[in-house]
């Protein structure tokens, strides 16, 4: 049954509600291919991202599937065969983790804003140690000891006004433990 003839059979189904509401083929299309751009950014995804997001079963295993195909046509079909089992999932997660993970979304920015924060935190502020507490709080996977490393190494290149290679490192390192 199309999605259209599902919501006009719960329309007919409820008792309780008097209108039927009809969706244009319009609008279908515009929802699929939304779903299959969701699809496509899935596909592209390393497998640690994938097991943050709550996929259903055979959902997952189509995205774990997609790896092996390396036909233009059958990556296409595919494609269509995930995004046809995305409309069963609960989108709100993927969105999340995807607005996450693109760089021009407001979210990218505002988590890239927070990393670089808590990196001159940790570089420039005397009670570092606080600060390293507080982002292990945040980020309790987080290596501690390599994070003080990359800071002692960062505040020497400071104090003898060397490029900030070792700044960079810790950035990346953070970025890195926040998967972004």
């Amino acid at each position: 049954m199309s999605k259209k003839s599902r919501r006009i059979q719960e329309a007919w189904d409820d008792e309780d509600n008097e209108e039927i509401i009809y969706v244009s083929k319009s609008e279908l299309k515009r929802d699929m291919n939304e779903l299959r751009h969701i699809g496509a950014r899935l596909m592209e995804l390393k497998p640690a991202l994938l097991d943050k997001i709550p996929l259903n079963e055979r959902l997952r295993e189509a995205l774990d599937e997609s790896r092996r195909i390396t036909s233009n046509n059958a990556r296409k079909r595919h494609l269509g065969f995930i995004s046809k089992l995305m409309t069963d999932q609960d989108m709100e997660p993927v969105m999340a983790l995807l607005n996450q993970l693109d760089a021009s979304s407001e979210e990218y920015n505002r988590l890239f804003h927070q990393l670089e924060r808590w990196r001159d935190q940790l570089i420039h502020d005397d009670s570092h140690h606080t600060v390293l507490t507080q982002y292990l709080e945040h980020y309790p996977e987080a290596d501690h000891q390599h994070i003080r490393q990359l800071v002692r190494n960062a505040q020497k290149e400071t104090a003898q006004q060397k490029p900030p290679a070792a700044a960079r490192k810790l950035f990346k390192y953070l970025r890195d433990v926040a998967e972004l």
